[in-house]
């Protein structure tokens, strides 16, 4: 760490010189007649006391010779120094948020402290430091005035508002743990790299990444970008205070890149506050507040936006007993402050928004709620992204992935560009495909394998499903009007779903599919919002939205025995009245619907189980389409005599087929038939039962 002490000193040798005499650091380091650090002890020149074996321990003599060497440096003190790079560095920093001398010397320190551990153990010897007591102890230490010290640490001093050093209270006991740089990393960096005071923060903040899609990949935004784009150039241009935006959405939906667009667009630099450290440790919601305010001062004379995505770390409740206090809340009158002054607006992103407390919200000059991009607009992202990768069969499947984020796509896209030409065109659709599938299951969202909700087996025919409606006809008068309310019911297997997914291809809109899993969550209130959802998205999407299993959501409330069960069905029959789409409902259980539930739909259909002539043609489809033999009289004879044979039982038969091949039609009729046979032993078990 020192020179020898016969030379010019440097700043450091001073300072330890003078917590050992001054301050009585000695005290400590002199205890119990031996040295409590030699290494402190070599770096105050007290190296003889233990290397001579004949120099006895003498406690007087050595207090003497460190009084001695502390005069002397006191002497040369108008030549110490610090390290070059330090000093050339805080040059910088100084001129960039307007340090004052007082300010750069008790940094230098702070800086020197967390940077070289003989400063920090020497400090120590300083034993518990009040932080009542940080201030006059530093003004003896650093040769300052009181005054000009506690003005330096004050929470209105630049120290303090740049973010660059906090006295923290609630730290361990020694002076070091009660001065708080900005990262853990940032001591070492400022004294060993001559750089730009942005790379030594960049822990902490940093020019985000240029953007991979324009505002025009945002169509769906339209509204909210007309007053939001202007309203931020704007306050560029005016250098307007207080300017701040809140954008929530799921996570995927884009809240990021939308802001990379925006300030392309708007032509100003971007600085993201940082979320993980530069070994990907995530960096607390309150080293990132203190990260923002830092930017006010390095960023108050640019024109720049900041971005301070994951802004839940900061305004979310915990959820623990008895509530614990957002960082937020605890902070509520600084960050308010924040709120009404800060110099450079800001975007705050977050995934969202229940769990931010109302007081914080009125203050955003907008809230906006970041939606999933419609289906029209995911397919012009990924074909921006990679489109010499994919083709457009498999843009539409990966497109089809509502959480899939833009990020996502891009980074699957260049892993493999980077294998050049190690995959051919198809094994490299096939790679992204696979890379971004493996991406969404990480992150907990269905595989795109699922993605494909309209799919539907070759031999399938709408004329062919037993319905009590013309089936066919009902399609094409939704042609002309594509809203309605329709409910169909009937046993399991008889075209339920699958005619909603003809249905959607017959209108050329996408499906939305969600089952009663989809919806219902065990915690309340949940279920009403995913609810909400559903129906908000499929509106925005201009999609046929399915619900299946609807009876778990539209029973009968004179039968419910749990407030929140009436609570659901009301939510259910609200959103469907004010839905302006296509809306279809499937049960398999009608007479457990609420009657005011079936007053709401337009239409109840019946699915029945198969006509004779209806199953006989569909066997002769999946016969031609299986290579099998023709249905001969006895097939036709065994299959007309199978009273509950449905279109599912076809698709069963037909995917044991893949890996149990059969012989021909009457080896498919056999199959059918133990199809029936199994669902009539199940609904006797049943019966039983109950």
């Amino acid at each position: 760490m020192t020179q020898c002490l016969t030379e010019s000193p440097s700043l450091t040798d001073l300072w330890l010189l003078r917590i050992l005499v001054p301050l009585g650091g000695h005290k400590a380091l002199l205890a119990r007649n031996a040295f409590s650090n030699e290494a402190v002890a070599r770096a105050a020149g007290l190296g003889r006391w233990l290397d001579d074996d004949e120099c006895d321990f003498d406690a007087a003599a050595i207090r003497d010779q460190l009084r001695q060497a502390h005069r002397a440096a006191e002497a040369r003190r108008d030549g110490a120094t610090t390290p070059a790079v330090l000093t050339a560095n805080m040059t910088r920093l100084a001129a960039l948020v307007d340090l004052s001398p007082s300010d750069c010397r008790i940094l230098e320190f702070a800086i020197l402290l967390h940077s070289d551990r003989i400063l920090d153990d020497c400090a120590d010897t300083l034993g518990a430091v009040d932080p009542l007591r940080v201030a006059d102890t530093l003004a003896h230490l650093l040769a300052l005035e009181a005054d000009d010290v506690h003005a330096s640490l004050s929470p209105q001093g630049v120290l303090a508002k740049s973010g660059l050093l906090a006295l923290d209270a609630n730290a361990g006991f020694h002076l070091g743990q009660r001065l708080d740089l900005p990262t853990s990393h940032f001591a070492n960096h400022i004294v060993a790299y001559d750089a730009h005071p942005l790379t030594l923060l960049r822990d902490t903040i940093g020019l985000s990444d240029p953007p991979r899609l324009t505002l025009a990949d945002f169509g769906h935004l339209q509204q909210a970008l007309a007053i939001l784009r202007p309203y931020l150039a704007q306050a560029l241009a005016a250098a307007r205070a207080g300017v701040n935006v809140f954008i929530h959405g799921a996570p995927g939906t884009g809240k990021t890149e939308l802001a990379r667009a925006l300030a392309a667009d708007i032509g100003c630099e971007l600085f993201e506050v940082a979320s993980a450290d530069a070994e990907g440790d995530p960096v607390n919601g309150e080293r990132r507040l203190r990260a923002h305010r830092a930017a006010q001062h390095f960023f108050g004379r640019r024109n720049a936006l900041i971005l301070f995505d994951e802004a839940e770390d900061v305004f979310n409740n915990g959820d623990g007993m008895g509530g614990r206090k957002s960082i937020a809340q605890r902070r509520k009158a600084w960050l308010n402050r924040t709120l009404e002054h800060n110099k450079v607006p800001t975007l705050w992103l977050s995934n969202a928004i229940d769990g931010v407390d109302p007081a914080f919200l009125r203050r955003f000059d907008m809230v906006i709620e970041m939606p999933i991009a419609p289906r029209a607009q995911r397919e012009r992202i990924v074909r921006a992204v990679c489109a010499d990768l994919l083709d457009e069969r498999a843009i539409a499947h990966v497109a089809a992935a509502t959480t899939l984020a833009p990020a996502v796509v891009s980074r699957a896209a260049e892993v493999v560009r980077s294998l050049g030409d190690k995959l051919d065109q198809p094994g490299a659709s096939r790679a992204v495909q696979w890379l971004i599938d493996q991406s969404l299951q990480a992150q907990g969202q269905a595989p795109l394998r699922l993605g494909d909700a309209s799919r539907l087996p070759a031999e399938y025919d709408a004329a062919l499903l037993n319905a009590d409606t013309d089936l066919p006809q009902l399609a094409d008068g939704l042609l002309h009007s594509r809203s309605a309310r329709l409910c169909l019911y009937g046993p399991p297997g008889t075209g339920k779903t699958a005619y909603a997914r003809w249905l959607a291809q017959h209108l050329d809109q996408p499906l939305m599919l969600y089952s009663a899993s989809d919806l219902m969550s065990k915690w309340a209130g949940d279920s009403e919002k995913k609810i909400a959802a559903a129906f908000r998205d499929a509106e925005r999407e201009n999609a046929v939205l399915l619900i299946d299993e609807v009876d778990s959501f539209l029973q009968d409330r004179a039968r419910a025995r749990q407030s929140w069960e009436i609570t659901l069905v009301n939510e259910m029959l609200t959103r469907m009245e004010a839905y302006s789409g296509l809306f279809i409902a499937s049960t398999n259980l009608m007479d457990h619907l609420d009657p005011a539930a079936l007053r709401r739909f337009d239409l109840k259909i019946c699915f029945h189980y198969l006509r004779p002539e209806q199953a006989q043609a569909l066997l002769e489809r999946y016969c031609a389409n299986l290579f099998l033999t023709a249905p001969a009289a006895d097939a036709v004879a065994l299959l007309r005599r199978l009273h509950a044979v449905t279109p599912g039982d076809f698709s069963a038969v037909a995917r044991q087929h893949r890996f149990r091949p059969l012989a021909g039609a009457t080896a498919f009729v056999q199959a059918l038939a133990q199809e029936c046979k199994l669902k009539e032993k199940t609904a006797a078990a049943i019966g039983f039962l109950t």
